[in-house]
């Protein structure tokens, strides 16, 4: 899970802390090149490709990550 949050902080470069039950559209970096990044670094790392309907339905970071991890 730290590496997870290691890698949004990148994505979204952002250096204030992150918490799993943070509404991660809610951050200030919240951009459309910030989800970008975050689908890049999601396929990437975790071979996990989430469409575009699904990644709407994604609220908080814990969201997030249970789609990154679930196989």
């Amino acid at each position: 899970m730290e590496k997870f949050i290691d890698l949004l902080k990148e994505a979204l470069e952002r250096e204030d802390e992150i918490k799993m039950e943070d509404n991660f559209r809610e951050y200030d970096e919240w951009s459309s090149i910030a989800y970008l990044s975050i689908i890049a670094f999601i396929d990437d790392e975790y071979d996990t490709q989430i469409e575009e309907a699904d990644f709407r339905k994604l609220k908080t970071v814990q969201d997030l990550y249970d789609a990154c991890t679930k196989k």
